[in-house]
Formats: C-alpha cells, sequence, structure tokens
C-alpha cells in the first residue's frame, strides 16, 4: 500500500528546471555587456584599425571637451571681491592701447568701479624698436579714465601669457595676493586661469564683452586655445608655450 502523499514517484507532466544554480544571470549580463568587438576578436590588420579608430575617436572627444570649455569659460564673469585685478597685455601703438587692448581695460575700469578688487595688476612687455611696453600704455590708459595710479601693479617684461602670470606671480607672493580676477578675451580666459591656478593663484576669470575679435578670427582663436589647453593638462602650460613660442 502505497502513502498518500509520497514524494517518491515523479509525474510524468512534471518538467525539469535544469536551469543552473547561481549567478546565472549575472554572468550572462557580463558576457553581453563586455563581449569583445567583433574587429577585437577577428584580430590581424582589424584589431589594429580598430585601435586606431578608437585612439582618434578619444582624441576628437578630447577636444570638444576643451573647445567647449573654452567657450563657456569665455562667458563666465566673476563679481565677487578678490585681492586684485589681473589684465592680460596686447598690442600698443607708441603708448595707445590697440582696440583688443583696450576693450580689456575699459572692462577692468567697469570691475574697479564695482569695488571688485584694491589692486589692479597690468601686464605686458613690448617689442623690439617699441618705446613702450603694453604695461605702460595699460597704466596710462587706466589713469586717464580715473583710476589711481597707486592702485596699478606695472609687470612689463613678460612676452608670453605663462611668462607675464609667473611675473605677476613674483610681484603677488610679496604682497599677500592669492586670489586674483583675470581680464581678457572670451577666447583666451580658460587657458590663463588653468595657468593662473598652476602658478598658485586661486583664479576667476571675467572676459571683456567688448572685444574686435569676432567671426572667423574669433572662431579660429577659439580652436586654437582648445588645442592649447588639451596639451598643457597634459605637458604642463609652460612647456607647451616654449614648445609653440
Amino acid at each position: 500500500m502505497t502513502e498518500i502523499g509520497s514524494g517518491s514517484a515523479e509525474s510524468p507532466n512534471m518538467s525539469r528546471d535544469e536551469t543552473p544554480v547561481g549567478g546565472t544571470v549575472a554572468s550572462t549580463l557580463q558576457r553581453r555587456i563586455f563581449k569583445a568587438p567583433k574587429w577585437w576578436r577577428r584580430g590581424g590588420w582589424r584589431r589594429v584599425f580598430g585601435c586606431i579608430a578608437v585612439f582618434l575617436s578619444l582624441i576628437v572627444a578630447y577636444f570638444a571637451i576643451s573647445l567647449f570649455q573654452v567657450w563657456s569659460t569665455g562667458r563666465s564673469h566673476h563679481s565677487g571681491q578678490v585681492d586684485a585685478i589681473v589684465v592680460m597685455g596686447a598690442a600698443q601703438y607708441d603708448g595707445r592701447p590697440s582696440p583688443q587692448l583696450q576693450a580689456r581695460l575699459d572692462h577692468v575700469i567697469e570691475l574697479w568701479n564695482e569695488g571688485v578688487a584694491p589692486t589692479i595688476i597690468v601686464t605686458g612687455g613690448n617689442q623690439p624698436g617699441d618705446r613702450f611696453t603694453e604695461a605702460e600704455s595699460s597704466t596710462k590708459y587706466l589713469v586717464k579714465n580715473g583710476v589711481p595710479e597707486e592702485v596699478i601693479i606695472g609687470e612689463d617684461s613678460g612676452h608670453s601669457s605663462w611668462e607675464s602670470l609667473q611675473h605677476v606671480a613674483d610681484l603677488a607672493r610679496d604682497r599677500g595676493i592669492g586670489t586674483i580676477v583675470l581680464v581678457s578675451d572670451p577666447y583666451h580666459s580658460l587657458r590663463i586661469r588653468l595657468m593662473a591656478e598652476e602658478l598658485g593663484f586661486r583664479a576667476y576669470t571675467s572676459s571683456t564683452t567688448t572685444s574686435p575679435v569676432h567671426g572667423w578670427n574669433n572662431l579660429k582663436r577659439h580652436v586654437e586655445e582648445a588645442v592649447g589647453v588639451g596639451l598643457g593638462r597634459i605637458l604642463g602650460f609652460d612647456r607647451v608655450e616654449s614648445l609653440l613660442g
């Protein structure tokens, strides 16, 4: 007599669960998600060209991110209190600022009138044969437009952005200046901010909105700056400037 409820015999209609126990779903997903692409599995020249394509794609993506950062930084305007306003030099004509330098200086005057900083640092040396430096021309223009001469510090020996900011760092160290707002054209702002941070400043930017650089020339400058920023982050900005002149 067979006991009622005995489980010794299997019903012929009962299906057996043949799914392996433990981690099956996870391992299946792992194989599908992390499966090597066909060009890699096939090897040979396909793998070589695949690696090259991936490398070039990463370079393009890195450049695109740098270009976007150059563009967005050029449109940011810091208005909080800092120790000094630093204006980057540009061409001058026998003591008279070029339109590009004047646009930067006009923005410095706006920031000064807003009380952003008690000190202004003007930068830039001169070209062979020039009677005046960019810093001297900037000082003359600022004083003419109501900025007291005693609040202006001149850095007049730099011939590149890196050189000028290096000398600014030396001047700032002696005067206890640690936070600065940098004034330049929009396309230039990110690179000089990263340089200043590399030199130990807590740096912000406030770009001029009246720059005479427009159109194709403006786009070209943004692209050049994106390349400079991309290389500077990898190699160091001092090395990039020495390589590119």
